[in-house]
């Protein structure tokens, strides 16, 4: 039986450039112009944010899963950055 996670992931700003998020003692910007699937997502939505590995994001309420790794280097990833246009 697995145990219960430790890893958080936690929303500290929402502007209209994007959302900051807080992982340990890392704070990432995602990008709204990099990651549109959020842009129009409430609060509530944006914030239920769960991070079941250290480089694995998942919003449950929008079905968006992300890599860490991602977020930090979105250039490497050109079809998940934006929003799978080539």
């Amino acid at each position: 039986m697995p145990g219960i996670s430790t890893l958080a992931a936690v929303v500290t700003n929402i502007s209209q450039n994007g959302l900051w998020l807080l992982l340990e003692e890392e704070e990432l910007l995602v990008s709204f112009e990099q990651f549109p699937w959020f842009r129009k997502a409430t609060i509530d939505q944006v914030s239920h944010v769960e991070r079941p590995t250290k480089d694995h994001l998942y919003w449950p309420e929008l079905d968006i899963d992300l890599s860490v790794e991602s977020i930090r280097k979105p250039a490497a990833f050109p079809l998940m950055s934006h929003g799978g246009r080539v």
